[in-house]
C-alpha cells in the first residue's frame, strides 16, 4: 500500500497475518504446502515484521491469526491494490474466501477505496495479478479465470490489462514479477519464460528482464537466452538490455526497440 509514486509507488504501510498452528496440522498440506515447522514459521513471521517496520520504515498493520484460516498469512491473494483503490479478490478456494473478511476492513481502516467483486462466476486470486508501474498482467489459471480478469480491468480503468495463461499449479506472480521500475524478474523454468514471451507480445513498452538462472548470479536477457551470443551473459549482470555487451541484440533481432 503507498501513495502514487514514479513507476511502481512509494509504500507507506504494509499488511500482514499472524501464522497460525492449522497451517502445520495438515490444513497447509492439503492446500499443496510442503511440510511447515510452526515454530520456525512463527519466528521468521516476526522478523519479517520487524524488517518492515525498522528497515523500510513502513506502518505496520498486522492482522492476528485465525485457526479456520490455514492460508491466511498469505494475503496477497485477497486484494489487489493500486493509488487509493483495493479490489477485493474472490479467492478460487471457497474455504479461502472468508480470509478477505479482516483484509477488507483493514483497508477500508486505512481509507482505501474498496471495490467488491460481486460475480459468483468470477475468480480471482491476487497473485496472479502482476502490475508494472504501467499497466497490469492477470494470469489465467487454475484459480483465476477471465471473468476475474474482466473486473481488474473494470476496476483500474487508466492502465491496460492484459491477461497472460499460466500453466501447471502455479500463480502469474509464482513465475515473475518486478525486480524494480521497468524490470522484470522471471525463473528460467519453461512455465516462466512461456509466460513473459506472452506478456513481451502484449506489452507496448520496454522492459528489461533479470532471467535467474542461477543462485549465484542474474542475467539480463529478452527471454532466456541471449540470441546472438547464444548464452547467458554474465557481464550484463543487472544491467539494461541496451548495455549488452552483443550491442543492441534485442534491437537486432526484434527491430523495435531503438539504439543506445
Amino acid at each position: 500500500m503507498g501513495t502514487p509514486g514514479e513507476g511502481l509507488g512509494r509504500c507507506s504501510h504494509a499488511l500482514i497475518r499472524g501464522v497460525p498452528e492449522s497451517l502445520a496440522s495438515g490444513e497447509g498440506a492439503g492446500a499443496g504446502l510442503p511440510a511447515l515447522d510452526l515454530a520456525k514459521a512463527q519466528r521468521e513471521h516476526g522478523v519479517l515484521g520487524g524488517k518492515l517496520r525498522q528497515r523500510l520504515g513502513l506502518q505496520l498493520v498486522e492482522l492476528p491469526p485465525e485457526e479456520s484460516l490455514p492460508l491466511g498469512p498469505l494475503l496477497g491473494d485477497t486484494a489487489v491494490i493500486q493509488g487509493d483503490t483495493a479490489l477485493i479478490t474472490r479467492p478460487w478456494s471457497p474455504a479461502r474466501r472468508p480470509e478477505v473478511d479482516g483484509v477488507r476492513k483493514a483497508l477500508q481502516d486505512l481509507g482505501l477505496r474498496i471495490v467488491e467483486m460481486g460475480d459468483e462466476n468470477a475468480t480471482l486470486d491476487g497473485t496472479d495479478v502482476l502490475f508494472t508501474g504501467r499497466e497490469f498482467f492477470v494470469g489465467l489459471s487454475k484459480w483465476t479465470n477471465h471473468r476475474g480478469a474482466e473486473i481488474v480491468a473494470d476496476t483500474f480503468r487508466d492502465f491496460a490489462v492484459s491477461t497472460v495463461p499460466v500453466s501447471g499449479p502455479s500463480h502469474l506472480r509464482g513465475l515473475c514479477g518486478m525486480g524494480g521500475p521497468r524490470t522484470v524478474v522471471a525463473g528460467s523454468s519453461e512455465a516462466s519464460q512461456k509466460a513473459v514471451r506472452m506478456m513481451q507480445l502484449l506489452t507496448v513498452y520496454f522492459y528489461a528482464l533479470d532471467c535467474l538462472v542461477h543462485p549465484l548470479f542474474s542475467c539480463i536477457v529478452e527471454v532466456g537466452t541471449c540470441p546472438i551470443a547464444r548464452r547467458h551473459c554474465r557481464s550484463s549482470l543487472m544491467s539494461p538490455w541496451y548495455l549488452c555487451p552483443v550491442q543492441n541484440w534485442r534491437r537486432l533481432v526484434l527491430g523495435s526497440a531503438p539504439s543506445a
